[in-house]
């Protein structure tokens, strides 16, 4: 098999591997526990169950269907841009790299555009259920991302005499995410440390 091939293929299994994974993650975390509940994994890992609209970590600054087409636009065009440098002859770890950002974008997407659609939305302390399809809880592309990692790493307070945090509990990395973004940040920040070149175009091939 000639590299481009093999290439493809690699891109290929990292994509479907990734979406696999990310969604089976997902799918038990909404029928096994309701939403806010937490397990401790250890002191410092734990499983929190939540819902948003909005972009990586839980950050929320755009309309929903602005969001999820944007996030489907930008995965095309990765897709696109994957094949371009397929066929120009890339190093494997550039692939892998975008490779891994295209899954994540595509694992939330899903969420975006389905869930609303196949999932209830039951109160405290139920938990959610598969509906027949078109009787969930919202419309299309107004669904909701499920994240579930959290790495409370450090947490203290704040002395009183400090201005403005004063007196206030600190949470070092409050983030909790899901699975499709670690895919895209391990891919952006791994693109960002071995390929700056690539990503400014002044590297050969």
């Amino acid at each position: 098999m000639k590299k481009k091939s093999r290439q493809a293929v690699a891109v290929g299994t990292i994509f479907l591997g990734g979406l696999i994974v990310d969604q089976l993650i997902k799918v038990w975390v909404k029928t096994h526990m309701a939403l806010h509940d937490s397990i401790r994994v250890t002191d410092w890992f734990y499983i929190t169950f939540i819902e948003n609209n909005g972009m990586a970590f839980g950050m929320e600054f755009f309309d929903k269907v602005f969001l999820t087409s944007f996030r489907l636009l930008a995965t095309l065009i990765v897709g696109i841009y994957i094949a371009r440098q397929i066929r120009q002859g890339v190093s494997w770890g550039f692939l892998v790299c975008l490779a891994l950002i295209m899954t994540g974008a595509a694992g939330n997407i899903i969420d975006c555009v389905f869930y609303g659609l196949v999932f209830n939305d039951p109160a405290y302390p139920q938990i959610a259920h598969f509906v027949p399809f078109g009787q969930g809880y919202s419309t299309w592309f107004y669904g909701r991302v499920v994240d579930m990692f959290s790495f409370p790493l450090f947490e203290w307070d704040w002395p009183a005499w400090m201005p403005l945090i004063g007196g206030t509990h600190y949470v070092f990395f409050s983030y909790i995410f899901n699975f499709a973004d670690a895919c895209i940040s391990c891919g952006v920040i791994a693109l960002l440390l071995f390929y700056p070149r690539m990503l400014s175009g002044k590297a050969s091939l």
